[in-house]
């Protein structure tokens, strides 16, 4: 089942929930009257859905609503053509998509593969750590400054090292403390890609000082382009519970960046037992996985890219989650 957010072009200001099927969006508030037309019994565990006004509050809803919800699409979608019954639908093409999770509660970037965390100390003449073995580390975002896709990222006017960093990210679904690694699993209502944008001479300053990441990374955070729940990723599943699903990065239709996420070290599993050890975690967190091998311009070099400019076009890609797009502007000047 695949979660979107969206705006009609009459009303922007307005965003709605929705299912995604194909090129169709579903919206939650026509899902009753729907499934009573076609004879679909509305579980009712799921019946007050209709009434939520975003996807934060669908995945909030917790994750049996989700299971629920998710029976209910395959029967409506699987007896109703949307050619047929156009009314009831509407195009991916004709609305704009929001990020899916548009003000997390609290969001986490951890640092969990290897192959990055190496390349991009040995870009600064480093070694790897000892320590970074022990536990999978986490740094706090800015849940405030959330875009979406076709979103456009304003460069900050205090870097000239702007970078994209090619992440994939999941969702909590419910909430609990200490959570045990082989339950973890369980709390995850989704997956998205994450763009966890840099200022890399300022994070340079900061990492000296001994604090931060702060001002390096708190100006824009990309999700998107939907939610998809961890049912549409079984098949892709690794016997050491990774998914392999291949990562790509664009920029400005060149491709440079080339990953998969079954290299992750640290597992989303390990990551939500860390982070909730003696915190409650809350539906709708986000915990990202920190940047894929070769998915930063750090890591690449600028002999292959140069920092990221005004008119510059990224475009992230991860195997069954989709493409999110964004275009670097310039700052505006008040």
């Amino acid at each position: 089942m695949k979660l979107v957010s969206y705006s009609e072009p009459k009303n922007l200001s307005k965003t709605r929930p929705g299912l995604l099927w194909g090129s169709w969006i579903l919206d939650l508030q026509d899902i009753p009257s729907i499934a009573f037309r076609l004879d679909v019994k509305v579980p009712r565990r799921i019946a007050s859905l209709s009434n939520l006004s975003s996807t934060f509050d669908l995945v909030a809803s917790g994750t049996k609503a989700l299971e629920d919800l998710q029976t209910l699409s395959w029967r409506i979608f699987n007896r109703l053509n949307p050619e047929k019954i156009p009314l009831a639908f509407k195009r991916l093409t004709d609305v704009r998509l929001r990020a899916p999770i548009q003000r997390p509660p609290v969001l986490r970037d951890f640092y969990a593969f290897e192959d990055h965390v190496k390349a991009a100390r040995a870009r600064r003449g480093l070694e790897m750590l000892k320590e970074w073995y022990d536990f999978p580390a986490f740094y706090y975002s800015n849940p405030g400054n959330v875009l979406g896709p076709d979103d456009d990222v304003a460069r900050p006017s205090y870097t000239k090292a702007l970078d994209y960093e090619l992440e994939v990210a999941c969702i909590l679904g419910k909430e609990g403390v200490d959570i045990r690694e082989d339950e973890a699993e369980s709390f995850i209502a989704g997956y998205t890609i994450m763009n966890d944008w840099s200022a890399r001479d300022v994070q340079e300053k900061e990492m000296k000082i001994g604090l931060g990441p702060a001002k390096a990374k708190d100006f824009a955070t990309s999700f998107g382009p939907w939610i998809v729940t961890p049912d549409e990723l079984q098949d892709r599943k690794t016997s050491l519970g990774k998914f392999d699903l291949e990562m790509t990065a664009r920029v400005n239709g060149k491709q440079l960046s080339d990953g998969n996420m079954k290299n992750i070290h640290w597992t989303f599993s390990q990551m939500i037992a860390r982070a909730s050890q003696s915190v409650e975690v809350h539906p709708g967190e986000v915990f990202g996985s920190g940047t894929v091998g070769t998915g930063s311009l750090l890591e690449l070099g600028q002999d292959v890219h140069p920092w990221l400019v005004p008119g510059d076009q990224v475009e992230l890609e991860i195997e069954r989650l989709g493409t999110l797009r964004n275009r670097i502007i310039e700052t505006s000047k008040s």
